[in-house]
C-alpha cells in the first residue's frame, strides 16, 4: 500500500521539477516517464542487496544444500536466541535427498483433497488480479470520468502537464482514501478474523461491487460522480 502511495508521490515530485520544461517543449515528459520508471528499480536493488546477504533458513540448508549438521545448527542457534556459532556450523554432513519430480506432483495433487486446494488457491488469486489489474491499468479512465486527469487548457504543453498532475494527485487521493486503508485493516484484523473469513468477505463485497458499477458505470458517471468515487473507493479497500 505504501509502495503505490510511493509511486504516485514520486510521479507528482518528478512532474514538478520538470514543470518549466515541459510547458516549454511537451518532449520533456519523457524524461519524466524514464526516471519514475527508474526510481522504481531502487526498492528491488535494496531488497536483493538483503536477500543476497541474510542466512539461507534451515529448510533450504537441508532440502537445497542437503547440509543436516548446518541446518540443524541454525535451528538450535535460533530456538536458543543465541549468536554464537555451533562447531557444525560450516559444511556438514551431506545427504541424497530425492528431487521432487511431476510424478509426485501428480500423485499429491491428483488427490482431490489436495487438488481443490490449489484449484481454489490458483484460480481465486487469478480472478482477483483479471479484476485488480484491470483496474489499474485503466486507471486514468477512472480519474477522467472523476475529473482528475485531462484538463481543458488552450495551451497544449500546459494541458499535458495539467493532465498529467491531475492524475497523480487523483492516484495519491484514492491509495490514501481506499487501498492503504484496506491493506492495513486486513493487517490489523486477519489474525483475529482468519484468513478464509476475511477473504471469502472480500470476493463476496467486490463481486457486488463489480456488478453494481459495471452495470450502472455510464449513469453513476454522468449523474452521480459523489457515488461513482465512493464505490471506486470500497473497490481499493477491498
Amino acid at each position: 500500500g505504501f509502495g503505490i502511495l510511493g509511486s504516485a508521490i514520486v510521479a507528482l515530485v518528478v512532474l514538478a521539477a520538470f514543470k518549466s520544461a515541459i510547458i516549454s517543449d511537451v518532449s520533456y515528459v519523457d524524461y519524466c516517464w524514464r526516471i519514475v520508471l527508474g526510481c522504481g528499480a531502487i526498492p528491488g536493488i535494496a531488497a536483493l542487496y538483503f536477500r543476497l546477504t541474510i542466512p539461507e533458513t534451515p529448510r533450504y540448508t537441508m532440502d537445497v544444500e542437503h547440509d543436516v549438521n548446518k541446518a540443524t545448527s541454525d535451528v538450535a542457534n535460533y530456538l536458543q536466541k543465541s549468536d554464537t556459532t555451533d562447531e557444525n556450523d560450516g559444511p556438514g554432513n551431506h545427504v541424497g535427498v530425492p528431487k521432487a519430480s511431476w510424478s509426485d506432483f501428480t500423485s499429491y495433487f491428483g488427490k482431490w483433497k489436495n487438488g481443490k486446494v490449489l484449484l481454489g488457491t490458483s484460480m481465486s488469486w487469478f480472478a482477483l488480479d483479471v479484476a485488480f489489474y484491470g483496474i489499474g491499468l485503466n486507471n486514468g479512465i477512472i480519474l477522467s470520468a472523476i475529473g482528475y486527469a485531462e484538463t481543458q487548457d488552450a495551451d497544449y504543453n500546459l494541458k499535458a502537464y495539467n493532465s498529467l498532475k491531475n492524475m497523480a494527485l487523483g492516484n495519491i487521493i484514492i491509495t490514501i482514501m481506499g487501498t492503504v486503508p484496506g491493506y492495513w485493516v486486513t493487517v490489523a484484523f486477519v489474525d483475529k478474523w482468519g484468513r478464509k473469513p476475511i477473504q471469502i468477505m472480500g470476493f463476496v463485497v467486490l463481486t457486488v461491487l463489480f456488478v453494481v458499477m459495471g452495470a450502472a458505470f455510464n449513469p453513476l458517471k454522468e449523474h452521480s460522480i459523489p457515488a461513482f468515487i465512493v464505490l471506486f473507493t470500497l473497490l481499493q479497500v477491498f
